[in-house]
């Protein structure tokens, strides 16, 4: 996972950054679903941030439903929805 520098003066705030550039992972395929993103400690060193921020983070993702979290295991990427109206 290669970091992208936040840039404090955008006017999308550092936490937003983080979740667009974890949200490209994602679509991109190198997050796949069912495995581990990185911890919030990880987010904060890899991006210079305070917990908080990787933490507000994690929870646009999972708003959003790309990801999900275990109580004490960490955030997982979540499996594609199926196409609605397919039928097997």
């Amino acid at each position: 996972m290669a970091a992208r520098e936040i840039d404090h003066r955008a006017p999308e705030p550092p936490y937003r950054q983080i979740a667009a550039d974890l949200t490209a992972e994602i679509k991109r395929g190198d997050l796949a679903p069912g495995r581990p993103l990185p911890s919030e400690k990880e987010l904060t060193e890899l991006y210079g941030v305070a917990r908080e921020t990787a933490r507000r983070a994690l929870a646009v993702l999972r708003e959003q439903g790309l990801i999900y979290t275990v109580t004490g295991r960490g955030s997982y990427v979540t499996e594609p929805a199926e196409p609605a109206g397919k039928d097997d």
